[in-house]
Protein backbone atom coordinates (compact mmCIF):
# COMPACT_ATOMS: atom_id res chain seq x y z
CA UNK A 1 0.00 0.00 0.00
CA UNK A 2 1.75 3.54 -1.09
CA UNK A 3 0.71 5.50 2.18
CA UNK A 4 2.78 8.39 1.47
CA UNK A 5 -0.08 8.98 -1.97
CA UNK A 6 -2.59 8.29 1.05
CA UNK A 7 -1.10 10.98 3.40
CA UNK A 8 -0.41 13.49 0.05
CA UNK A 9 -4.21 13.28 -0.76
CA UNK A 10 -5.17 14.25 2.68
CA UNK A 11 -3.34 17.49 1.77
CA UNK A 12 0.37 16.19 3.45
CA UNK A 13 -0.63 15.12 6.99
CA UNK A 14 -3.11 12.54 8.26
CA UNK A 15 -3.99 10.76 11.63
CA UNK A 16 -3.40 7.12 11.99
CA UNK A 17 -7.83 6.85 12.56
CA UNK A 18 -8.04 8.20 8.86
CA UNK A 19 -5.42 6.33 7.28
CA UNK A 20 -6.99 3.22 9.06
CA UNK A 21 -10.55 3.70 7.47
CA UNK A 22 -8.61 3.37 3.84
CA UNK A 23 -7.07 0.55 4.34
CA UNK A 24 -3.89 0.93 6.64
CA UNK A 25 -2.27 -1.47 8.72
CA UNK A 26 0.31 -1.17 11.24
CA UNK A 27 2.96 -2.86 9.42
CA UNK A 28 2.03 -0.41 6.46
CA UNK A 29 2.91 2.77 8.58
CA UNK A 30 5.85 1.55 10.08
CA UNK A 31 7.14 -0.17 6.40
CA UNK A 32 6.58 3.50 5.34
CA UNK A 33 8.21 5.34 7.92
CA UNK A 34 11.59 3.11 7.49
CA UNK A 35 11.77 3.29 4.04
CA UNK A 36 11.33 7.57 4.48
CA UNK A 37 8.50 8.21 2.33
CA UNK A 38 6.58 9.42 5.41
CA UNK A 39 7.72 10.96 8.39
CA UNK A 40 6.05 10.88 11.90
CA UNK A 41 5.29 14.61 13.49
CA UNK A 42 3.81 13.32 16.73
CA UNK A 43 2.33 9.75 17.79
CA UNK A 44 -0.45 8.92 15.81
CA UNK A 45 0.47 11.69 12.74
CA UNK A 46 2.36 11.03 9.52
CA UNK A 47 3.39 13.46 6.90
CA UNK A 48 5.09 13.98 3.71
CA UNK A 49 5.65 17.44 4.85
CA UNK A 50 9.34 18.35 5.56
CA UNK A 51 9.76 17.60 9.51
CA UNK A 52 10.63 21.33 10.10
CA UNK A 53 8.04 23.15 7.84
CA UNK A 54 5.76 25.37 10.52
CA UNK A 55 2.36 23.16 9.61
CA UNK A 56 4.47 20.27 10.97
CA UNK A 57 5.94 22.10 14.29
CA UNK A 58 2.39 23.22 14.86
CA UNK A 59 1.06 19.54 14.89
CA UNK A 60 4.01 18.63 16.54
CA UNK A 61 3.58 20.84 19.29
CA UNK A 62 -0.18 19.72 19.68
CA UNK A 63 -2.44 21.97 17.88
CA UNK A 64 -2.70 23.95 14.62
CA UNK A 65 -1.12 26.78 12.90
CA UNK A 66 -2.95 30.31 14.01
CA UNK A 67 -2.36 33.92 13.87
CA UNK A 68 0.30 35.24 11.45
CA UNK A 69 1.95 31.69 11.07
CA UNK A 70 -1.57 30.14 9.44
CA UNK A 71 -1.25 33.60 7.44
CA UNK A 72 2.38 33.06 6.15
CA UNK A 73 1.60 28.77 5.37
CA UNK A 74 -1.27 30.20 3.19
CA UNK A 75 1.12 32.80 1.61
CA UNK A 76 0.09 36.20 3.08
CA UNK A 77 2.06 39.19 2.84
CA UNK A 78 4.19 38.38 6.22
CA UNK A 79 7.47 40.61 7.43
CA UNK A 80 8.26 38.34 9.90
CA UNK A 81 7.07 34.78 10.80
CA UNK A 82 9.62 33.71 13.55
CA UNK A 83 7.30 32.75 16.30
CA UNK A 84 5.38 30.08 15.69
CA UNK A 85 1.61 30.93 16.63
CA UNK A 86 -0.35 27.36 17.41
CA UNK A 87 -3.79 27.05 18.36
CA UNK A 88 -4.65 24.17 20.97
CA UNK A 89 -7.72 23.36 22.81
CA UNK A 90 -8.77 24.23 26.06
CA UNK A 91 -8.35 20.89 27.41
CA UNK A 92 -5.23 19.70 25.35
CA UNK A 93 -2.16 17.99 27.81
CA UNK A 94 1.03 16.71 26.94
CA UNK A 95 2.38 19.42 24.53
CA UNK A 96 5.43 18.61 22.98
CA UNK A 97 8.40 21.23 21.77
CA UNK A 98 7.78 22.42 17.91
CA UNK A 99 11.31 20.32 17.20
CA UNK A 100 11.62 17.16 18.77
CA UNK A 101 8.10 15.37 19.54
CA UNK A 102 9.88 13.42 22.63
CA UNK A 103 10.17 16.38 24.73
CA UNK A 104 7.12 17.80 26.50
CA UNK A 105 8.49 21.21 28.08
CA UNK A 106 5.78 22.92 30.33
CA UNK A 107 3.10 24.55 28.12
CA UNK A 108 4.42 28.01 28.61
CA UNK A 109 8.12 27.75 28.45
CA UNK A 110 8.17 25.91 24.50
CA UNK A 111 10.83 27.59 23.15
CA UNK A 112 9.89 29.68 19.71
CA UNK A 113 6.18 29.09 20.35
CA UNK A 114 3.14 31.32 21.66
CA UNK A 115 0.23 29.09 22.38
CA UNK A 116 -3.71 30.17 22.33
CA UNK A 117 -5.75 28.18 23.70
CA UNK A 118 -8.89 27.91 21.79
CA UNK A 119 -12.25 25.78 21.05
CA UNK A 120 -11.61 23.62 18.04
CA UNK A 121 -13.03 25.23 15.03
CA UNK A 122 -13.01 25.10 11.48
CA UNK A 123 -10.08 24.78 9.46
CA UNK A 124 -8.06 21.62 8.34
CA UNK A 125 -5.78 19.14 10.51
CA UNK A 126 -3.31 21.94 10.39
CA UNK A 127 -4.67 25.10 10.60
CA UNK A 128 -7.18 27.15 12.17
CA UNK A 129 -10.00 28.68 9.55
CA UNK A 130 -8.81 31.90 7.83
CA UNK A 131 -11.11 34.14 9.70
CA UNK A 132 -10.03 33.08 13.05
CA UNK A 133 -6.38 33.54 11.78
CA UNK A 134 -7.11 37.37 10.84
CA UNK A 135 -8.71 37.92 14.38
CA UNK A 136 -5.89 36.85 16.01
CA UNK A 137 -3.42 38.62 13.32
CA UNK A 138 -5.79 41.81 14.54
CA UNK A 139 -5.35 41.02 18.23
CA UNK A 140 -1.45 40.24 18.15
CA UNK A 141 0.14 42.30 15.27
CA UNK A 142 1.58 45.60 14.24
CA UNK A 143 -1.14 48.35 12.41
CA UNK A 144 1.01 47.79 9.30
CA UNK A 145 1.41 44.47 9.43
CA UNK A 146 -2.33 44.21 10.09
CA UNK A 147 -3.19 46.14 7.60
CA UNK A 148 -0.65 44.11 5.12
CA UNK A 149 -2.72 41.22 5.68
CA UNK A 150 -5.98 42.27 5.38
CA UNK A 151 -4.87 44.03 2.00
CA UNK A 152 -3.56 40.22 0.93
CA UNK A 153 -6.70 38.85 2.21
CA UNK A 154 -8.85 41.58 0.27
CA UNK A 155 -6.87 41.37 -3.19
CA UNK A 156 -6.67 37.54 -3.70
CA UNK A 157 -10.29 37.78 -2.68
CA UNK A 158 -10.43 35.35 0.82
CA UNK A 159 -12.37 37.75 2.14
CA UNK A 160 -14.53 40.46 1.63
CA UNK A 161 -15.55 44.29 3.16
CA UNK A 162 -18.14 42.50 4.78
CA UNK A 163 -16.28 39.77 6.49
CA UNK A 164 -13.75 42.05 7.46
CA UNK A 165 -16.03 44.84 9.14
CA UNK A 166 -17.27 41.67 11.08
CA UNK A 167 -13.85 41.11 12.27
CA UNK A 168 -13.58 44.99 13.54
CA UNK A 169 -16.22 44.65 15.73
CA UNK A 170 -15.35 41.45 17.25
CA UNK A 171 -12.03 43.22 18.59
CA UNK A 172 -11.50 46.05 20.83
CA UNK A 173 -11.83 49.13 19.68
CA UNK A 174 -7.73 49.96 20.24
CA UNK A 175 -7.06 47.23 17.54
CA UNK A 176 -9.71 48.10 14.74
CA UNK A 177 -8.27 49.51 11.58
CA UNK A 178 -10.48 52.11 9.52
CA UNK A 179 -11.93 50.88 5.92
CA UNK A 180 -10.19 53.61 4.55
CA UNK A 181 -6.93 52.28 5.82
CA UNK A 182 -7.34 49.16 3.46
CA UNK A 183 -6.95 48.58 -0.56
CA UNK A 184 -7.87 46.02 -2.35
CA UNK A 185 -5.77 47.11 -4.82
CA UNK A 186 -2.63 46.85 -3.58
CA UNK A 187 -0.36 43.78 -5.28
CA UNK A 188 2.41 43.33 -2.94
CA UNK A 189 3.81 43.76 0.35
CA UNK A 190 6.20 46.18 0.13
CA UNK A 191 3.50 48.04 -1.66
CA UNK A 192 1.35 47.58 1.50
CA UNK A 193 3.74 48.70 4.12
CA UNK A 194 5.12 51.66 1.99
CA UNK A 195 1.63 53.29 1.29
CA UNK A 196 0.80 52.84 5.10
CA UNK A 197 3.79 54.53 6.44
CA UNK A 198 4.03 57.40 4.12
CA UNK A 199 -0.23 57.88 4.85
CA UNK A 200 0.95 58.13 8.74
CA UNK A 201 3.77 60.60 7.91
CA UNK A 202 0.70 62.53 6.56
CA UNK A 203 1.18 62.11 3.40
CA UNK A 204 -1.46 62.28 0.49
CA UNK A 205 -1.20 58.80 -1.10
CA UNK A 206 -3.18 57.04 -4.30
CA UNK A 207 -2.97 53.38 -4.93
CA UNK A 208 -3.09 51.64 -8.68
CA UNK A 209 -3.56 55.32 -9.91
CA UNK A 210 -4.27 54.41 -14.42
CA UNK A 211 -1.23 54.97 -16.42
CA UNK A 212 -2.37 54.07 -19.84
CA UNK A 213 -4.41 50.88 -21.04
CA UNK A 214 -2.50 48.60 -19.52
CA UNK A 215 -0.18 49.44 -16.59
CA UNK A 216 -0.67 51.55 -13.49
CA UNK A 217 1.47 53.56 -10.69
CA UNK A 218 1.58 51.86 -7.81
CA UNK A 219 1.50 54.95 -5.77
CA UNK A 220 1.35 58.72 -6.40
CA UNK A 221 2.32 60.75 -3.80
CA UNK A 222 1.19 63.85 -2.64
CA UNK A 223 0.31 63.99 -6.69
CA UNK A 224 3.76 64.83 -7.59
CA UNK A 225 5.74 61.67 -7.31
CA UNK A 226 5.29 58.41 -9.32
CA UNK A 227 6.43 55.71 -6.75
CA UNK A 228 7.27 52.38 -8.03
CA UNK A 229 7.63 49.13 -5.34
CA UNK A 230 9.79 46.72 -6.97
CA UNK A 231 9.46 43.65 -5.67
CA UNK A 232 12.92 42.08 -6.76
CA UNK A 233 16.13 44.33 -6.54
CA UNK A 234 17.51 42.87 -9.95
CA UNK A 235 15.43 42.28 -13.15
CA UNK A 236 16.98 42.66 -15.94
CA UNK A 237 14.68 40.89 -17.86
CA UNK A 238 12.06 43.94 -16.79
CA UNK A 239 14.80 47.13 -16.89
CA UNK A 240 13.75 48.65 -20.82
CA UNK A 241 9.97 47.96 -19.71
CA UNK A 242 10.59 49.73 -16.13
CA UNK A 243 12.54 52.70 -18.10
CA UNK A 244 9.37 53.06 -21.01
CA UNK A 245 7.26 53.30 -17.58
CA UNK A 246 9.05 55.79 -15.82
CA UNK A 247 9.46 57.77 -18.96
CA UNK A 248 5.38 57.52 -19.00
CA UNK A 249 5.31 58.81 -15.46
CA UNK A 250 7.00 61.85 -16.28
CA UNK A 251 4.73 62.31 -19.38
CA UNK A 252 2.00 62.99 -16.72
CA UNK A 253 3.53 65.57 -15.36
CA UNK A 254 4.71 63.38 -12.45
CA UNK A 255 8.26 62.48 -10.68
CA UNK A 256 9.07 58.87 -11.01
CA UNK A 257 10.81 57.43 -8.11
CA UNK A 258 11.58 54.08 -8.23
CA UNK A 259 12.18 51.76 -5.00
CA UNK A 260 13.25 47.85 -4.28
CA UNK A 261 11.16 45.93 -1.89
CA UNK A 262 14.37 45.64 0.18
CA UNK A 263 15.19 49.47 0.78
CA UNK A 264 10.80 49.34 1.92
CA UNK A 265 11.92 46.55 4.43
CA UNK A 266 15.30 47.16 5.75
CA UNK A 267 16.15 50.98 4.86
CA UNK A 268 12.96 52.80 4.92
CA UNK A 269 14.31 56.39 6.82
CA UNK A 270 16.33 56.40 4.18
CA UNK A 271 13.43 55.69 1.05
CA UNK A 272 11.06 58.33 3.07
CA UNK A 273 13.96 61.15 3.20
CA UNK A 274 14.62 60.70 -0.54
CA UNK A 275 10.70 61.40 -1.15
CA UNK A 276 10.79 64.38 1.42
CA UNK A 277 13.69 66.17 -1.00
CA UNK A 278 11.70 65.32 -4.46
CA UNK A 279 8.75 66.52 -3.03
CA UNK A 280 11.16 69.71 -1.71
CA UNK A 281 12.55 70.52 -5.00
CA UNK A 282 9.50 69.24 -7.35
CA UNK A 283 6.30 69.80 -5.06
CA UNK A 284 5.20 73.27 -7.28
CA UNK A 285 2.85 71.38 -9.82
CA UNK A 286 5.87 69.06 -10.41
CA UNK A 287 7.62 71.64 -11.68
CA UNK A 288 11.19 71.71 -10.83
CA UNK A 289 12.07 75.55 -8.81
CA UNK A 290 13.57 78.05 -11.32
CA UNK A 291 17.49 78.56 -10.67
CA UNK A 292 18.61 81.43 -8.28
CA UNK A 293 19.52 84.53 -10.41
CA UNK A 294 23.63 84.63 -10.21
CA UNK A 295 25.23 86.61 -8.41
CA UNK A 296 27.39 89.02 -9.29
CA UNK A 297 30.99 88.85 -10.12
CA UNK A 298 33.04 90.61 -7.34
CA UNK A 299 35.86 91.00 -10.66
CA UNK A 300 36.66 94.73 -11.71
CA UNK A 301 34.14 95.56 -14.64
CA UNK A 302 35.03 97.20 -17.78
CA UNK A 303 33.49 100.93 -18.05
CA UNK A 304 30.64 100.52 -20.84
CA UNK A 305 31.83 102.66 -23.74
CA UNK A 306 28.62 105.14 -24.76
CA UNK A 307 26.28 104.70 -27.09
CA UNK A 308 26.65 107.70 -29.56
CA UNK A 309 23.73 109.73 -31.08
CA UNK A 310 22.42 108.28 -34.16
CA UNK A 311 23.89 109.98 -37.17
CA UNK A 312 26.31 111.87 -34.48
CA UNK A 313 29.38 109.54 -35.42
CA UNK A 314 31.48 106.96 -37.43
CA UNK A 315 34.65 106.65 -38.80
CA UNK A 316 34.20 109.87 -40.21
CA UNK A 317 33.30 111.84 -37.44
CA UNK A 318 36.77 110.64 -35.98
CA UNK A 319 35.18 108.61 -32.77
CA UNK A 320 34.02 105.95 -34.69
CA UNK A 321 30.12 103.99 -33.48
CA UNK A 322 31.73 101.22 -31.62
CA UNK A 323 27.84 99.96 -30.28
CA UNK A 324 26.62 98.90 -27.35
CA UNK A 325 27.27 97.10 -24.42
Amino acid sequence: MDIATLVRSLGGMAQKRQLVALGARDHHLTDAVRRGEVGRARQGWYTVLPLMDPRVRAVRVGGRLTGISAVAALGGWVLDATLLHVAVPRNAARLRSQTDRRLHPPAPRIAGVRLHWAPVGGGTAVTVGLLDALHRVILDESREQVIAVLDWALHTGRVDRLEVETLMLGVPPGRRIAWAALDERCESLPESLARTRLTEAGHDVRSQVRLNDVERIDLVVDGVIGLEVDGEEFHRETFLRDRDKDAAILRMHLVPHRVPAVRVFQSWPAVLATIHSALADFGNSGVPPRKPPRKRSTRTRRTPIPEFPKGGGGIGGGAGALGTT
